[in-house]
């Protein structure tokens, strides 16, 4: 059984699915899976492995949580009491989620049912397909290797000019298996040390804080800004009402923004001096990184808010030489956080899956993620991607 606890996932499932539960019950949703690197060289297609998946899926779906688990969850001053009654009887329900072998070799993963039965299906679904994948592609993995790249990693950041540099473990939903995310980590807090003088700052993978003692670390994922094109009262404004709406339920806390489910310009030309002061930074998650630090730092200062009071998340496909790179670059001129994931999780010298799980319908109408990186769009309606283009203000090519 790869997964064994409901906490088994990304912090920002449980601070999404709460504002679910306050202000969206009723919402219903339907997800697909994408292997972005499917044919690729070093890739074998998964579609053998549909009825082991299955399986797996099947005793995840018979997890509860455990007191201990809920009152790890209650002690967090952001989570609130009814939410944490409400996973007390909470279960995953196996008839919202399909998985089938496609004639191409690849397989089809639709969930479909309400967003707040159906949210916390994503990131152990995606552990699943990635360990049963591995395990039967690699039955003699390279350990030595990965721990060989793991020390170089180390190494790399523990150099005296970047002590103040911290980096964060974003990568449960690719890792190799759940037993060599856990020699990761528990390898990074050794090593980097968690405290506040650390340079390992958490994980977003909420079982092993509570286990290791980490700091558990998210805010909002694409599919939560994607949802709220069909959830808001027009589709121009959906941006700034699922920011309203976040803070509504926050009230301050959990204060970073991802700004690439429209694109960056999109999100400057919403993210007002109102939201400038009330949130605490911004996530980049596609496009040049170093592109959008510097528009950001300037979108700051032209909005009367000293950058250096403001943090700055970088997230997307990290190695530790564009961390660095990324912190040279920054460093002094606003606060700084860095979540490794692929490149930490499932760096054994094979090629990894990048396999997503999205959001492709809300309410039953198309909802899509527009990133400053074209590869990462997904979207299953041409016509509503170009009325989206058109009502953001997006080029073509974007």
């Amino acid at each position: 059984m790869i997964i064994s606890s409901l906490l088994d996932t990304d912090l920002y499932k449980f601070t999404m699915m709460q504002v679910v539960l306050h202000q969206f019950p009723g919402a219903q949703v339907e997800y697909r899976f994408k292997c972005r690197n499917a044919g690729a060289s070093g890739v074998q297609p998964l579609a053998p492995y549909v009825a082991q998946i299955r399986e797996e899926i099947s005793a995840l779906c018979s997890l509860k949580f455990q007191d201990a688990e809920l009152n790890y969850l209650r002690s967090m001053r952001f989570i609130k009491s009814d939410f944490v009654d409400f996973l007390g009887l909470f279960r995953l329900n196996e008839k919202y989620i399909q998985v089938s072998a496609l004639p191409s070799g690849e397989i089809d993963i639709t969930i479909r049912g309400p967003w707040l039965h159906t949210i916390l299906f994503e990131i152990p679904v995606l552990a699943i397909v990635n360990e049963v994948y591995f395990r039967n592609t690699h039955q003699l993995p390279d350990f030595m290797e990965g721990r060989r790249r793991l020390d170089d990693k180390i190494a790399q950041l523990q150099v005296p000019d970047l002590q103040a540099l911290k980096i964060a473990d974003y990568g449960t939903r690719r890792r190799f298996s759940l037993a060599w995310h856990e020699e990761v980590l528990r390898t990074l807090n050794a090593r980097l040390g968690s405290g506040p003088h650390g340079q390992f700052a958490g994980s977003s993978n909420v079982l092993f804080a509570m286990k290791l003692g980490l700091t558990p670390l998210g805010t909002m994922a694409h599919e939560y800004l994607q949802a709220c094109q069909a959830l808001g009262p027009r589709l121009r404004d959906s941006q700034v009402f699922a920011f309203e709406s976040w803070a509504r339920e926050y009230r301050g806390d959990l204060g970073i923004a991802l700004s690439d489910v429209y694109g960056m310009d999109a999100f400057l030309r919403d993210f007002d001096m109102y939201f400038c002061k009330l949130f605490d930074g911004a996530r980049h998650d596609s496009g040049d990184p170093f592109s959008w630090g510097e528009r950001l730092i300037e979108h700051y200062r032209s909005n009367r808010v000293d950058p250096r009071t403001k943090t700055l998340i970088f997230s997307d496909a990290l190695t530790v030489p564009r961390t660095i790179e990324l912190y040279r670059r920054f460093s002094g001129r606003c606060q700084l956080a860095f979540g490794i994931g692929t490149n930490l999780t499932n760096d054994l010298g094979c090629e990894p899956l990048q396999i997503v799980i999205k959001m492709v319908q809300c309410n039953g109408q198309p909802v899509a993620k527009l990133s400053d990186t074209p590869a990462k769009n997904m979207c299953e309606d041409e016509k509503y991607l170009a009325y989206l283009r058109q009502v953001f203000e997006i080029e073509s090519g974007a």
